[in-house]
């Protein structure tokens, strides 16, 4: 248990007890109903709760009456509770003291990178991201699930978790037919020949490259093998270039994969036809019309779905059953597919497969990321000025850096539309919300550095000297709610909260910066004080930049 926690259970736990000495409690009340709130004005207090409000028709009291009564017999000692008030029509304000405080500095000056970790639990999970069709470069849509899914598992990891990232490889679809239909007609053209590319080809620059490589590499040698031979070997070579270049990407782009897991597979091993066979036991797979259909309806979708045609193909359900079997049967305790917003139709036949298979719904969970909108110059951006088409991944970390990427695609709750501006982004000034970030733990360092060639020393220092003024103890509140904050960001799955929380850190730090004279000869005390929390800072302010896979410089 976190200090927050520790606190924030023992004044639940001093107001449950007032209700029990108060005799209002006539049936068990869980201190889980004791909900505390943080109010937005500071002068409410450090903590509020409506229990009050809650225990009316239990009590059979109004409110303000109950409240008072916990107010009379509630027992502050060794809770750091300082006052309690009673405002409004029932709700109790708290006031710390904030002696709850003192040990912290010196506690995440030991810590370090672990400060907001959280001992490892026996507890796997999945997250399955991005996986774009390797058939041309990764777009935007495709950057925002990368930093959302990579985010997600460090937060994970960080709250405990057994995490692994992995890659599902669409291999086995009729688009990579069309790939090598396309490499062979820009192989042909590169050699002079005419050919015209598929009606459903891919027309990007990548794939005129891999055409004129081929020819370059190996001449016309493909132009005398048969039609069948030479498509395959197309797919192949198209198939490893792309991945190739979109593993080169995401490493660059600060997002690596642990399993990168082919769809083809499934069929070489025969695991497609087994996942279907596990169903029909079940009576969930029948025939009809000459198809074989999964029954989708038992499970609430609003049609029964195809699995294999009636030409005897197998429809990209049937391979993704067999890959969600697969990756229960490796022992996840949990799976986390990071869908695009053209995916949300989706879920409920996965949600079907799944209780299918013989699982509980709840083994899999979806997170739907909705698009990004790119700007600049107060205009929306739909083509790139280079290729005439959108702008890729690597394009726009050409454009901005992976740390403005990284930070602004987690700024925001994943299902929920985001503006990218590509000046803000660029921009070397407070209003960049990275810069600003940054700079906070750049400034620090910057402060530290200093303290040390004028000869300032915090190896010997007092913490409770921290609490003297407001700027301070506002610091302090904000790093110790740190290692609560990761648990409810990997338990909601939203790392967008390190992000924020990151910039009202850095925030805070301004404004202690600011209002403090840090390096004051004539409070040498002070000085060593402020200086262990400014490293405090340092050390929890790069623990959330790096959880959300942003660079915590120290030189900007």
């Amino acid at each position: 248990m976190n200090m927050v926690q520790e606190i924030e259970t023992k004044v639940k736990t001093s107001i449950l007890e007032a209700l029990v000495r108060a005799k209002l409690v006539v049936q068990k009340v869980n201190i889980s109903q004791i909900v505390l709130e943080k109010p937005n004005n500071e002068q409410h207090g450090d903590y509020a709760t409506n229990i009050a409000m809650q225990l009316t028709k239990m009590a059979k009291q109004s409110p303000r009456q109950i409240a008072q009564a916990i107010v009379d017999h509630i027992d502050v000692a060794g809770t750091y509770i300082q006052k309690v008030d009673i405002a409004g029509p029932g709700f109790i304000n708290i006031f710390m003291d904030y002696d709850y405080l003192t040990p912290l500095v010196p506690y995440i000056l030991e810590e370090q990178a672990n400060y907001g970790k959280h001992d490892t639990k026996d507890y796997r999970i999945q997250i399955e991201f991005v996986s774009a069709n390797p058939t041309g470069d990764l777009h935007l849509g495709h950057a925002r699930g990368a930093s959302y899914g990579d985010a997600l598992g460090n937060v994970l990891e960080a709250a405990g978790y057994h995490v692994e990232r992995e890659y599902y490889i669409n291999d086995a679809g009729n688009q990579m037919h069309n790939l090598a239909l396309s490499v062979e007609a820009r192989y042909m053209q590169a050699l002079g020949r005419e050919a015209e590319m598929p009606a459903d080809g891919y027309y990007g620059q990548d794939i005129i490259d891999i055409g004129k490589k081929l020819a370059a590499d190996e001449g016309d040698v493909w132009l005398h093998k048969p039609k069948e031979e030479r498509l395959a070997y197309f797919r192949r070579y198209g198939l490893d270039f792309e991945l190739k270049k979109i593993e080169h990407d995401l490493n660059q782009f600060r997002v690596p994969f642990d399993q990168w897991f082919s769809e083809m597979s499934l069929y070489e091993k025969g695991k497609v036809d087994q996942a279907l066979d596990k169903m029909r036991t079940s009576g969930d797979i029948y025939e009809q019309d000459g198809a074989t259909w999964f029954r989708t309806t038992k499970y609430g979708d609003d049609k029964d779905r195809v699995v294999i045609k009636s030409d005897g193909s197998y429809t990209y359900l049937a391979s993704d059953i067999a890959y969600h079997n697969d990756k229960l049967e490796r022992g996840f305790d949990q799976l986390i597919n990071v869908w695009g917003a053209d995916h949300h139709g989706y879920v409920p036949r996965m949600e079907a497969a799944i209780q299918a298979l013989g699982y509980p719904k709840e083994k899999l969970e979806t997170e739907i990321i909705q698009m990004v909108n790119l700007f600049e110059d107060g205009e929306r951006v739909k083509m790139s000025k280079r290729s005439g088409k959108a702008l890729t991944l690597r394009q726009l970390m050409e454009e901005v850096g992976v740390d403005a990427m990284r930070y602004m695609m987690n700024t925001r709750s994943c299902d929920t539309h985001l503006d990218f501006d590509i000046n803000l982004a660029r921009s070397q000034s407070n209003d960049n919300p990275v810069y600003y970030v940054q700079y906070a733990h750049a400034r620090i360092c910057t402060l530290l550095d200093k303290a040390e060639t004028n000869g300032y020393a915090y190896e010997k220092y007092d913490s409770s000297l921290l609490k003297q003024t407001t700027s301070e103890i506002n610091l302090l509140k904000l790093l110790a709610i740190f290692p609560q904050l990761v648990l409810d960001a990997a338990e909601k799955r939203i790392p967008h909260k390190i992000t924020q929380y990151a910039f009202d850190v850095a925030s805070q730090l301004h404004s202690f910066y600011n209002a403090e004279k840090v390096l004051d000869e004539s409070q040498l005390e002070v000085t060593k004080a402020r200086l262990a929390l400014l490293q405090a800072v340092k050390i929890t302010l790069g623990n959330a930049l790096r959880m959300v896979g942003v660079h915590a410089p120290e030189k900007m």
